[in-house]
Parts: C-alpha cells; sequence; structure tokens
C-alpha cells in the first residue's frame, strides 16, 4: 500500500514543480552526435561534449560490433568557416581529415599529422576526398584585410600541393567526385542571396593533376535552390531542388533535369552549416532518403524508375546526417520521447542497431511531455505551425483550475525550423509546471518555399504575428494562464523574442539569448555569410534604413516595460556584445528590471555545460521573480537589477 500511495500525484502550483531534470543534467549530460559515416567496416561520427568545454571529438566503432574509440584525443575537431562551421571531417579508407578551429586542417587516424596543403591562418570544411586518394577538396575560407574571401581548393593528401578549383563566387559548398573521379561537383551562390533562396550547381572536369578547366553550370540560379548534389554509381548527377515549390530529388537529363520524387514533402535543409546530408545511394536505381512533412522526418528507400516511395515505421521523429555505403545507412535518430541516437540500419535485413544514446533517458512514465502537433490562425488570414508541450509530472498536478505560464520559443536563423525532438532543455521547462509553445513561424523551413517566402520584407512583423498568436492559441485552448506568457529565443528567435516584449502586449517577461536587438548595428558589423541576408528580410541597406530604425527594438526602448533577461557569449561575431549591452543600458536608464549575464570565451551559441547550465537555470529563477515564484538562490553572475544596474 505504501508504493501505491506514493505514486498518486502531489497537488503543487504550475512552475513550482519539483524536476527529476536539473539544470546541470540538461546542459552537461547531453552529448552532441552527428555527421556519421561509414568506411571500411566502421562507422564514425562526431562528439560533442559540453562538460569538456564543448570539445568536439571523431569517435568510431566496428559495424561487427565491440567498443567506440576516440580519434582526436586532446584535440577539437571544428570547422569556423561561415561562423557556423559544420563538414568537419571527412573519411576514406581510415584517413581522416579534420578542420582545426584555430586554423588550417589535420589527419587522424593511421597517419595523424598536420595536412600540410592547408593553408594553417585559413578555415577549412566540407571535405571531399578524390576516389585515389591524392587529393582533398575543401572549402576554404581566408580572413584578412578587405572582404572575406571564399573559394573551392583543391588540397594534396600528401605533401604540400594546393590547387584553386572555383573562385568566382561569394560562396561554395559540397564537393562531391562520381566515383571514376573525371567529374567534380559543387555548389556556389552570390550576394545577396543565402543558400535557401538561390544556388547554382557547378560541375568541373577533374584529373590526377586536380581540375581541368573552368566549372560550369548545370543547374540553379534565379529563385532555385540546390541542395546536396551527387553522382550514382553510373555517373548520373542527382540533387535536391526547390523548383517545383519543394525540396524535392532531382537528376541530370538530356536538356533540362527530371524529377525523381515529386511530392509536398522536403527532402534538403537550409544550409546554415556545411556538410549536411539528407540522401544517399544504395545502388543506381534505389536511393534512401530523409522526408519531411508537418515538421516531422522519416527515413524513405526511393526506387527508380517506378518512384515509389517506401517509408521506414522508424521509433523517430527526425533524421540527421544520413550516410548510406555498402548495404548500410548511418544517421542520428532523435525520437520525442527518446534520447538522440547514432543508429546503423542494415539496408537488406532492415535490422536497426543502436551505437549510442547522447544521455540516459531513466524518467518515470509521464515524467516528460510529448509534443502536439498544432496549426493555428495567424494574422492576415494566414495558418501558422507549431509544437505544443503540456505541463508533465509522474509525482505532481497542479491545483484544479489553474492553468500553466506557457513559454514561447522562437527558433533561430530566422530560417530554421522547431523540432519534435526530446531535448532535455526543453523538459526542464515542462517538469516543472511551465507549458511550451515552439513556434515554426513564417519563413520557417520544412513547409515549402511558400511558407519560407513569407518572411522576405517581413522580419520583425510576421514572425511576431504567428508567436503572438501561438501563445493566444495555447491560452484559448486552455494550455496556458495568459497573465503569464513568457517569450524566449536565441539568436533571430531573440530578436524576435525583443519585438515580441517591445512591440506587443501579449507577454509579461522574457528572455534574450545572444539576440539581435539593433538591425542596423546587424547589418554593419556582422561575419560575411549574413552580411547581406537582411536585404532579403528587411531591404536593402542603407536605402531602407527607415525599416531597420523602426523594427529594432533599441531604438525604441521607451516602449519595453517588461522585465528581460540576456545571455551573451563575449566571442560572438554574428551577434556582437554590444548590441545587448546597448539594450541591457536603455533599460538600466528606464528602471526597467532586468538581468545580463555575459560569458567569456562563448561565441554565437553556448557549449561549455557550465554556461548552459547558468542560462537555464538564469532563466528560470529570473521568471520565477517576476511572477512571484518561490524563487531560491540566484544562479553565480545572475542578479535582477533595475536603475543604474543596482540589484533588487
Amino acid at each position: 500500500m505504501r508504493g501505491t500511495a506514493a505514486r498518486i500525484p502531489q497537488e503543487a502550483p504550475f512552475g513550482t514543480w519539483a524536476s527529476p531534470i536539473s539544470a546541470a543534467r540538461a546542459a552537461g549530460a547531453a552529448l552532441r552526435l552527428s555527421q556519421p559515416r561509414l568506411d571500411s567496416g566502421h562507422v564514425y561520427w562526431l562528439e560533442g561534449r559540453p562538460a569538456e568545454a564543448g570539445r568536439q571529438t571523431v569517435m568510431r566503432a566496428p559495424l561487427a560490433g565491440g567498443g567506440a574509440e576516440e580519434l582526436t584525443p586532446g584535440r577539437s575537431v571544428r570547422s569556423l568557416v561561415h561562423e557556423y562551421g559544420g563538414g568537419d571531417y571527412r573519411v576514406r579508407e581510415g584517413l581522416v581529415v579534420c578542420a582545426d578551429p584555430a586554423g588550417g586542417a589535420f589527419l587522424a587516424g593511421r597517419d595523424a599529422r598536420p595536412l600540410r596543403s592547408a593553408r594553417a591562418a585559413a578555415r577549412y570544411g566540407d571535405f571531399a576526398f578524390s576516389p585515389d586518394g591524392r587529393w582533398i577538396v575543401a572549402v576554404e575560407e581566408e580572413h584578412g584585410d578587405g572582404e572575406v574571401r571564399n573559394r573551392l581548393v583543391a588540397l594534396a593528401s600528401a605533401g604540400s600541393e594546393r590547387v584553386v578549383v572555383a573562385e568566382a563566387h561569394d560562396f561554395v559548398s559540397s564537393p562531391c567526385f562520381s566515383l571514376d573521379g573525371a567529374r567534380l561537383a559543387f555548389l556556389a551562390w552570390e550576394h545577396p542571396d543565402m543558400p535557401w533562396d538561390a544556388t547554382t550547381l557547378c560541375v568541373v572536369a577533374f584529373g590526377p593533376a586536380g581540375p581541368r578547366g573552368s566549372p560550369r553550370a548545370v543547374a540553379g540560379g534565379g529563385e532555385e535552390s540546390i541542395f546536396q548534389p551527387g553522382f550514382s554509381p553510373g555517373g548520373v548527377l542527382r540533387f535536391v531542388s526547390d523548383r517545383s515549390g519543394w525540396w524535392n530529388p532531382w537528376q541530370e537529363g538530356e536538356g533540362a533535369p527530371r524529377a525523381l520524387c515529386p511530392r509536398e514533402a522536403e527532402f534538403g535543409l537550409p544550409q546554415w552549416v556545411l556538410g549536411a546530408s539528407t540522401w544517399g545511394h544504395e545502388s543506381e536505381s534505389v536511393l534512401w532518403c530523409t522526408v519531411r512533412a508537418s515538421g516531422r522526418d522519416t527515413l524513405g528507400r526511393l526506387a527508380l524508375p517506378g518512384r515509389a516511395l517506401e517509408e521506414l515505421p522508424l521509433p523517430f521523429d527526425v533524421v540527421e546526417g544520413l550516410d548510406v555505403a555498402r548495404g548500410a545507412a548511418a544517421f542520428v535518430g532523435y525520437g520525442a520521447l527518446r534520447p538522440p541516437t547514432l543508429c546503423v540500419l542494415d539496408l537488406a535485413t532492415r535490422r536497426l542497431r543502436e551505437l549510442r544514446t547522447a544521455f540516459e533517458a531513466d524518467f518515470e512514465p509521464g515524467a516528460l511531455s510529448a509534443p502536439e502537433a498544432v496549426v493555428f490562425p495567424s494574422e492576415e488570414g494566414r495558418s501558422a505551425h507549431a509544437f505544443l508541450y503540456r505541463p508533465a509530472s509522474a509525482r505532481l498536478r497542479a491545483p484544479a483550475g489553474e492553468r500553466p505560464p506557457l513559454v514561447v520559443r522562437s527558433h533561430g536563423g530566422p530560417t530554421g525550423a522547431a523540432s519534435p525532438a526530446l531535448r532535455l532543455g526543453l523538459q526542464y521547462w515542462t517538469s516543472r509546471g511551465f507549458a511550451v509553445v515552439d513556434v515554426d513561424y513564417a519563413g520557417s523551413t520544412g513547409y515549402g518555399r511558400a511558407y519560407r517566402n513569407l518572411l522576405r520584407g517581413q522580419w520583425g512583423v510576421r514572425d511576431l504575428a504567428d508567436c503572438a498568436a501561438a501563445a493566444r492559441f495555447a491560452a484559448a485552448e486552455g494550455a496556458a494562464d495568459p497573465a503569464r506568457l513568457l517569450a524566449s529565443g536565441g539568436s533571430a528567435g531573440g530578436y524576435t523574442t525583443l519585438c515580441l516584449l517591445t512591440f506587443r502586449d501579449e507577454f509579461a517577461a522574457g528572455a534574450s539569448h545572444y539576440g539581435v536587438a539593433d538591425l542596423e548595428a546587424l547589418a554593419r558589423d556582422t561575419h560575411k555569410f549574413e552580411s547581406r541576408y537582411l536585404d532579403r528580410l528587411i531591404g536593402p541597406w542603407p536605402a531602407r534604413a527607415d525599416l531597420y530604425r523602426e523594427r529594432s527594438p533599441v531604438h525604441h526602448a521607451e516602449r519595453l516595460s517588461r522585465p528581460v533577461i540576456f545571455f551573451q557569449g563575449l566571442d560572438d561575431r554574428v551577434v556582437p556584445p554590444a548590441q545587448t549591452e546597448a539594450m541591457v543600458d536603455a533599460l538600466a536608464r528606464r528602471g526597467v528590471p532586468h538581468a545580463y549575464v555575459a560569458f567569456e570565451g562563448e561565441a554565437h551559441g553556448f557549449r561549455r555545460a557550465e554556461n548552459l547550465e547558468t542560462a537555464l537555470e538564469g532563466e528560470r529563477w529570473f521568471y520565477a521573480k517576476i511572477l512571484g515564484f518561490e524563487a531560491g538562490p540566484p544562479p553565480p553572475r545572475v542578479a535582477l537589477r533595475s536603475a543604474g544596474g543596482k540589484g533588487s
């Protein structure tokens, strides 16, 4: 009887529940598993470790079974191309080439040494080995006087020879070889386009001495975004294109590309990072693909030429980093109620092996909140999308009639997407009695190009409208207390958060994680990759400086009377600290309660476990103080301040 009584939920107000998910566990326990690769009877992957100051290392395990080994002990493997990186390593027959965050590249595995053909002062990423192993083609980004220079180069794997493949474009990515090594394909794009706006697919002849002749465009341009080119075993060039309005698979043909699987679903991703992969060849006539619809992924087998797509019933809602080789597929699978897992699928038997998980999900039944995909009305007669999470606890319940506080999360990008994957950082809130709505506002990916383009010229308008509509929808559904609505977001989501608190009336408080406050400052002082991004989202600068000022919270601080907590990396080049500090100063002058937490050694997005923990616990403590919960002592470096920066 005692055991039965212990399972009866106890009553406690929303927002005050004791949780099995501490900030330390949410921040430091989860490994970041990414970029799986299949090679020579092994699976490789990149493992990010918050407990080691965010260090990333290359791991390897035999497909036949056995323990994992670390190939880059004591080193961090990370590309800084475009500031966001990606494509951090590549492997061929046991030889691993890695991006060095300090500059240059190095070889790990059986022949560990610096890659002498790489320039020590340059950044590298998105590697591709030539089939004979002589060359490593990579994106090279060189900083110096004037504009940053991006080019595609071929680096000798042995020796110091370096050959420029393409340097006539503002940006390049996604190099890949045909199996005979005779052709090299890659993507290119120019200012002011971002890669999800327009890219060009280029091909150049290649030989033992490197590129032969100049690259030529074979597809893309205009209003077409191409993603992840790749050659079939027979030498046919295939790629993902949104020329139909959706990122679908295509292949080169006589006169014009040919669609391989037309459907209203996304087979591609926005290239925020290099090296992303959503498809691969099992054979000449069979492709395996990640297919996204209604915000969730499935793994599909596409048989040609009949274009039949079989979607496998796997226990995952998000599939990332798909790599296909020699009868196997490796990927990282994310479930709504299960942790990120490195998986290998035997394509013949469909046997799924789970090799590594990001963390242990040893929670009682009922302790985790499952996402509910919702579509709700917004302004201008539009509909928007979100994932709604209700408070969840195995041991606690709220008093009858009480509604929970709601955290409205706006994702980054803004050309990004909300995810239904299990994240301890989100469950940290729901397990304490908060509801969360993760909004796929206008401009988000996963719903076709037309939805993505809704934010053109409308950033700071439609994203706000959709986030506010999501809050009203949750309140109307009885899932949130309309008097306790909170806004939170990072980067572009931080901008949306600050705009919601400045220009709207629905929210009681909020948290900005390295968020944009001054659009003009962002246009003047940001990195090359995003330096013209606002031309599409706002308008050309400085010609439309009026719009930039009109939509910048820092210029309307007199309208901001709601408390805000700010988190900022002091090494951030995407959103420099000066933006956040200007907003903090404006709030201090007006006496609006606020907090400012700055992290040394952090850039755009936090990687160190102790800082992730402070950000989580600091945001919760701040909300508790504002909403009148029992807050307890503040975390280190967190203090509620008002006029003149004085604590209160």
